[in-house]
């Protein structure tokens, strides 16, 4: 599990997954200097430890570096979510008490989510509901039930 990020590093990822593409630290520091001061050297040492810590791959493109993430922000939330999880002494509590926390419009994502999952479960041929009519009961002699 992967431990949760730092601010300033939540800061450059979440550049990394809205654009989708591959970044340069230039990139990322002009936008980031939109919301605060930063340095150039700050932003190089931020996206090189998230690609020292596997959240980030690294291509070299002339004399930088073009940094593109390994995995989307979804994965990194169901990560937290599912550490958090199994951390708890009571996970079905755990799940009610975080049911409870949603909003409307989060409780419709989850029956979304839920409806989605379902349909990728394959049929289990070992459950009843999934099978077809049950074969009538049959006696030593061959016969149904209804014959005896």
């Amino acid at each position: 599990m992967p431990r949760q990020l730092g601010e300033l590093e939540d800061a450059v990822m979440t550049r990394v997954w809205q654009w989708n593409r591959p970044v340069t630290v230039r990139e990322v520091l002009e936008d980031l200097q939109q919301e605060r001061s930063i340095a150039y050297t700050t932003v190089m040492t931020v996206m090189d430890n998230l690609h020292q810590k596997g959240w980030v791959r690294r291509e070299v493109s002339g004399r930088a570096y073009r940094y593109t993430a390994v995995s989307t922000r979804a994965a990194y939330s169901a990560a937290l979510m599912n550490e958090a999880w199994s951390k708890s002494d009571n996970p079905a509590a755990a799940l009610v008490a975080f049911f409870g926390m949603m909003s409307p419009e989060q409780r419709e994502a989850l029956n979304d989510a839920v409806r989605v999952v379902q349909r990728d479960i394959p049929e289990d041929p070992e459950d009843p509901e999934e099978r077809g009519p049950a074969e009538p009961d049959r006696g030593a002699e061959g016969e149904t039930g209804a014959e005896r």
